[in-house]
């Protein structure tokens, strides 16, 4: 390389070129591969059969190995510690469904064999108080197995390995947690009827999440690079909710876990949101998120070209690549090069851009299309 991996995406993140465009693979648990295409991908590349590792139970997907981030050119490090030490997960399996209680109480469940877990129950859906929301028995955000391993794996990535450093949150987003805790119906129907009851739902959550990111940064704060939210706001035409019930009840909340950790470190803040959400990305950059994922192209008004024209001066697009739910799972390995090259040379001019897959690579993802996906990024993501 180069130019050093961590200076690179540091230029990007502050809108200068460098001599490539960064790329992130499974630096992030949004950028990542699923194990069963990562099974395909390991031999396709040349590369010796090795134990591969479930580093993400919901998602299904795989720990990468240094061989591979070495040889795709990954700029980006994921920083994780380990579990809190008063939850253990336990799996039941009765032939038809296996299920687990996450740290939370929701319990998640995928069909016998299948390859994704999907939230089932809500532990505070139905009719509920105020009270009933304090009372609940929260998981303790500073638990100190939670933080074991931080430090010595942020310094890896930057002594070791020359990588920038990607820390995330506690738990997915605000927003994603008040529908996981309440059920879709119920909360839905708390932020059009009853939004103080949301509020202090979401208020609760964010209180977990700043005492957790509180912590993070007394650990390691002068070694992350980017800290990290999840937070879906978009479904595939619109905004999950409207504009203005974002700007109530959300925007003042992810503002100050922003603050927190802008006041606390030099780090960038990354935020990923799936879907079409071109309305709120004015009041992200409002709020100090410097970037912005997984920018769903297949979404309503998430075309690259017209986002690098209306925001590219103000937040860095971290993804943007080929059309996962099209063209990566069902198109010609020629689509997926083309559509890849033409999107990179939409983002990359004038810094602004890492380039990622848009989210993670599934489990049907052909692995020819998988290597043009990388063909491209070699080809397109030069500055020379």
């Amino acid at each position: 390389m180069t130019m050093e991996s961590r200076a690179r995406v540091l230029a990007a993140l502050d809108h200068q070129e460098a001599d490539r465009v960064p790329r992130d693979f499974a630096g992030t648990r949004y950028s990542s591969i699923h194990a069963e295409a990562y099974k395909r991908l390991r031999p396709a590349l040349g590369l010796p059969e090795a134990e591969i590792r479930i580093v993400d139970t919901t998602q299904g997907l795989a720990g990468i190995h240094a061989d591979i981030k070495d040889r795709l050119g990954a700029d980006v490090g994921l920083v994780t510690g380990g579990s809190p030490h008063g939850y253990t997960r336990e799996v039941t399996d009765d032939g038809e469904y296996e299920r687990f209680l996450d740290e939370f109480g929701v319990l998640r469940a995928r069909p016998h064999g299948g390859l994704y877990y999907e939230s089932t129950t809500s532990p505070l859906s139905g009719s509920i108080s105020k009270d009933d929301i304090e009372a609940y028995p929260w998981p303790d955000p500073v638990d100190p197995g939670r933080f074991e391993g931080m430090k010595e794996r942020a310094r890896e990535i930057h002594e070791v390995e020359g990588r920038a450093t990607f820390v995330g949150s506690l738990c997915a987003g605000v927003t994603e947690m008040h529908f996981r805790m309440r059920g879709y119906e119920d909360g839905y129907m708390d932020m059009a009827l009853n939004p103080d009851l949301a509020r202090v739902l979401m208020r609760r959550i964010t209180d977990l999440k700043l005492a957790y990111w509180e912590k993070v940064l007394d650990e390691i704060g002068p070694d992350i690079d980017i800290a990290a939210e999840a937070d879906d706001l978009g479904a595939q035409h619109a905004p999950l909710f409207s504009p203005d019930a974002y700007r109530d009840i959300v925007k003042p909340l992810h503002r100050e876990i922003i603050d927190l950790i802008k006041s606390r470190s030099d780090a960038k803040f990354f935020l990923h949101s799936c879907g079409a959400i071109r309305e709120l990305i004015g009041d992200l950059i409002d709020i100090g998120v410097d970037a912005l994922n997984p920018v769903q192209v297949s979404a309503e008004g998430m075309e690259t070209a017209g986002l690098k024209a209306e925001f590219g001066d103000a937040i860095t697009f971290w993804g943007g690549t080929v059309d996962p739910q099209k063209t990566l799972a069902r198109g010609t390995p020629g689509e997926v090069h083309d559509e890849t090259v033409r999107r990179i040379e939409e983002l990359k001019p004038g810094g602004g851009f890492v380039i990622a897959s848009v989210h993670n690579m599934q489990a049907q993802v052909p692995v020819e299309n998988i290597l043009a996906f990388w063909d491209a990024v070699e080809e397109a993501g030069s500055y020379d």
